[in-house]
Order: structure tokens, then sequence, then C-alpha cells
């Protein structure tokens, strides 16, 4: 009788405990690697001191892919960098600004006087990307320390890979095989950060339009495999030509992320329109790389 009301008990509190959800897509992993990193910069800073002012500033122990930790006194120096900004080392940045003329280092120095831990947004230069870009920078206070990891915002979301299809599937309907050029532009309207277009026609297999990689054009799509040996090419025809009703799909593989050149798990969505499969997919955060021949 006492094992089972210990079982019933155990299963009670199982169905009462909260839900904690996995991560989805690359900016709710992005915003975990950032309080993960804040988590051991704050341990760190807590056993160490101001001795770990140092450590900060050397890459490596406290720097993640992107993400660096950077500290500021409270009365505004910049005291540590991990990363490009330890050219400020020295400086007092309370009255420095971003591209806007926004003054975003005082508006983290003013938060952090009245609570422990918030987040700033602001423009500022992507090395990267070669643009200026929206930045979020989140803060952690310790006494008159404060703890910086900024990232820029990820914004090519599923939902938005989505809407650029569907976009580029009206563009294809209206002008014909022009739009393939606009499609094939960087600058043409149709490549939004890590998002941008492909096309592939059905009656030859080769791709005849891609944003990024033109030494794609001319590629036979049934061969293409991604990182684990996928070939998510030849599925993905053989889907959308087995049922001509059916005119679109997805499917998840690993690809190289043009922008940061990093293997990522990838949705791809794709929708038929004449003898054409026009292909837009998001990056969903990263994956393993491919292991060496």
């Amino acid at each position: 009788m006492k094992a089972h009301l210990i079982a019933a008990l155990a299963g009670f509190l199982a169905l009462t405990q909260p839900v904690v959800a996995n991560p989805t897509n690359s900016v709710e992993l992005q915003q975990r690697a950032v309080q993960q990193l804040l988590d051991r910069a704050e341990s760190h800073m807590r056993s160490h001191g101001d001795k770990a002012l140092s450590t900060f500033s050397q890459s490596g122990q406290f720097r993640d892919g992107e993400l660096y930790v950077y500290v500021l006194a409270a009365d505004g120096e910049f005291l540590a960098s991990g990363g490009s900004s330890m050219a400020l080392i020295g400086q007092n940045v309370r009255d420095k600004t971003d591209s806007d003329g926004k003054a975003f280092f005082r508006e983290i120095l003013e938060g952090a006087r009245t609570k422990s831990q918030g987040s700033v947004e602001y423009r500022w230069f992507n090395l990267a990307r070669g643009k200026t870009e929206k930045k979020i920078a989140t803060y952690r206070a310790l006494g008159n320390r404060i703890l910086v990891v900024g990232y820029y915002e990820n914004t090519g979301t599923p939902e938005l890979a989505h809407s650029l299809l569907w976009r580029a599937a009206h563009e294809l309907k209206q002008h014909g095989t022009a739009a393939l050029e606009r499609f094939n532009d960087a600058n043409g309207g149709f490549v939004q950060d890590d998002l941008y277009v492909f096309v592939v026609d059905l009656g030859q297999g080769k791709i005849v339009a891609h944003g990024t990689n033109p030494r794609l054009i001319g590629r036979n799509f049934n061969e293409l495999v991604d990182a684990s040996g996928k070939p998510f090419g030849r599925m993905a025809l053989a889907e959308i030509q087995k049922k001509p009703q059916t005119t679109e799909g997805e499917i998840e593989y690993v690809w190289r992320n043009p922008l940061n050149q990093k293997y990522e798990r990838k949705k791809t969505f794709y929708v038929r329109v004449g003898n054409y499969m026009l292909a837009v997919g998001a990056y969903l955060g990263p994956a393993r790389a491919p292991s060496a021949p």
C-alpha cells in the first residue's frame, strides 16, 4: 500500500512540474548561449573579483563564437573585453553613442543602478557582415561592476523564410524567367540576412538561380547532399514530382550558413510554380560539422 502511495505521489509531482521548452530556433539558442556565458562570467567574477578582468580580456575561455564578455565600471569606465571592443579599455564610454546617436552605454549604466539585470537595444557595425545592424546588450550588475554580452539579432526566422518564398513565387508568376536575375542579385530584394531564394528547373533537375552561391547554378540538385550525407535534393524533388497536386513542402538538413560559415540545421520551404521549384530556408542553430574523410 505504501509503495502505491509513493508511486502516485511521484506521478502527481511529475505532472505538476513546470515544463521547460527546448529552444526551437536560432534566436532562442542564441539567447540561451548569452545567458550561459553570463552565468560563467558571473561565477568567475564572484570567485576572483577584479582579478577576473584580465581573464575576460583573453580570447578563449569567455568567448563563444561571436559572443564575448565585456565589463563596465559603474562610472562608465570600460574595464575588459574579449572581443573587438578591447580598443575601448581604459576609456569612459558613458556618453559614447551608436550609429543612430543613442547613448546606449549610459542606458546600460543607469539600468544597472536600479536592477540586477536587463538588456538594451542599439545599432552597431557588424564586421562579419559589413553593415550596421540591430544589436542587443544583455547585462548583469555585480556591485560596481557590470558584465555585458552583446549579440546581433538574427532575423532569418522560419516565418520570414516562408514569407520570402511566397513573395518570390509571386515575382516569378508576374515576370517569368526575368525574376531569376533578381533572385541571383544580392541587392535585388530577395536576400535578407541569411535568407535567400534558390530555384530548380524541374525538367532538367538543375539549379538555375541562387541568392548567395552562384557556383551552384547549373549543378544537378539531385546530386546535392548535406553535411551529414543526407540526399536532401533528391528527396525534395521526388516529393514534389510524385504528387503533382501538391505544390509545396518542407525539408530539414544541415548546411553551411553564409553569414558565419558554420554548419547549422536548416529548414527549407519549397513551392512549385510551373516547371520550377522555388525554395527558401531558415537556419535553426548549430549542428555538428561533418567528420573528415
